[in-house]
């Protein structure tokens, strides 16, 4: 079976989260609770929250998935409404979201 196949169902998200000026360590602090919820999530496979070194107004995710269903599963949670009603005061203009499909990683 060829790799492509073997991660067709992974789902990654990589995210760019604005934030207005000088709000990025409050947008940081919120989003321990979403890091939380990922490790509890039986789906979530990976969930990294970068800051960017260029922009002190944006804050990047990257986020894997085993499929759909754990996505899906992962924006309802109750605990991505607490960090949307926490930070939401607090970003610089809607997250940009890209839904990506892996074909080749480190692990095989």
């Amino acid at each position: 079976m060829s790799e492509v196949s073997l991660m067709s169902s992974t789902i990654a998200v990589i995210a760019k989260i604005p934030v207005q000026s000088g709000k990025r360590e409050e947008v940081l602090a919120a989003m321990a609770g979403l890091v939380d919820l990922a490790r509890s999530e039986d789906g979530t496979t990976t969930y990294v929250v970068h800051e960017d070194n260029k922009d002190p107004d944006a804050v990047w995710v990257y986020e894997q998935y085993a499929d759909q269903a754990a996505l899906d599963v992962h924006m309802r949670a109750d605990g991505m409404k607490a960090f949307i009603d926490a930070a939401g005061p607090m970003m610089g203009g809607a997250p940009e979201l890209h839904f990506l499909t892996p074909v080749q990683s480190l692990d095989g």
